[in-house]
């Protein structure tokens, strides 16, 4: 029972740190994007769909291809996945365009791509509501696998959810540990100085907002894949809000946005443990807790302001425009 918890706490978490990452890296070049959860949620509806098209490849493949229906199957998934990164990639260059090109309000603009993806979403999702989806597979190693306590946990999760430590740790290095990192970090706390000494500042934020949206599309795209193997109008359900509380929580630091993501994680599921024993609190209520424990944390965050004001990046959300 015990070793199930944690299992569906690292489910539960693994879409808020992609998430959480990606935006990391958009506010440490100094960009604000609001828009994590439009992103999200166009991930998740586009990795569904084409993981369904893919999958259901026997119904569309003429005669003479129909022998590679069964190989089609078995990659529906990853398609899905890479094509809910893409998209994810390509939503960020709207929001990059608008806001590097045409220097609109980030807030604004943020705030708009969020309502333009749960819109869209709901429109290219409606004939996929109620379908069969097709899961990512989980690791098996014989022996390691079946270990008690931590077999399953260290040796049995699915690929994206080694991958989100791997991205932690290469985002972590990248910041901290490379003369690209440093120049990112440069151009977030102070872009008038790096555009001085030659840096091409807008060029430096388009891949940061990329590199963001392809991973807000991936989170969304687990959500579809391996969350809950189906799409479901707003299924993201606040978690790029969440994501976005996860970076000021981690005061702008990869490691520290891993232990926010579990513990937001273990809030989620603990909730749902809660509604299965019965106690007796409204469900609506426990359903609330993710989101009051993200209020909670950001308003005693705010009450230090030294904490705060310690790794922010000191231009976030201003825009800039070269000299001509």
């Amino acid at each position: 029972m015990f070793e199930q918890i944690i299992i569906t706490i690292a489910t539960a978490a693994t879409p808020l740190l992609i998430a959480a990452i990606g935006e990391l890296v958009v506010e440490r070049s100094g960009v604000l994007n609001l828009g994590v959860e439009g992103m999200m949620v166009m991930g998740a509806v586009t990795g569904f769909a084409i993981a369904y098209l893919v999958g259901s490849s026997n119904t569309w493949l003429p005669e003479s291809m129909l022998g590679y229906a069964p190989w089609l199957v078995k990659a529906a998934p990853w398609v899905g996945l890479l094509a809910a990164i893409i998209v994810g990639a390509l939503f960020s260059l709207l929001f990059g365009f608008l806001t590097l090109t045409l220097v609109t309000n980030q807030v604004a603009t943020g705030l708009a791509l969020t309502l333009l993806g749960l819109g869209l979403s709901g429109m290219l999702g409606e004939g996929f509501t109620g379908l069969p989806g097709f899961k990512l597979p989980t690791l098996y190693i014989p022996v390691l696998t079946d270990l008690p306590l931590v077999g399953k946990l260290i040796f049995g999760q699915d690929p994206v959810f080694y991958m989100s430590i791997a991205l932690t740790a290469g985002v972590a290095w990248f910041l901290f540990r490379t003369r690209a990192g440093l120049t990112l970090r440069s151009v977030g706390d102070n872009h008038g100085s790096a555009h001085a000494l030659g840096i091409d500042v807008i060029r430096i934020r388009y891949l940061a907002v990329m590199f963001g949206g392809a991973c807000a599309g991936a989170a969304g795209g687990y959500l579809s894949l391996l969350y809950t193997t189906q799409w479901i109008e707003n299924m993201t359900a606040g978690r790029g809000w969440i994501a976005l509380a996860l970076v000021v929580f981690a005061a702008w630091r990869p490691w520290r946005v891993l232990a926010g993501a579990y513990l937001f994680g273990a809030v989620s599921i603990g909730q749902l443990h809660a509604q299965a024993l019965g106690i007796g609190i409204p469900s609506q209520l426990l359903s609330s807790l993710p989101y009051l424990a993200t209020i909670i944390v950001l308003v005693l965050i705010s009450r230090n302001r030294r904490l705060t004001m310690v790794n922010t990046p000191a231009s976030l959300g201003r825009p800039f425009v070269p000299d001509r």
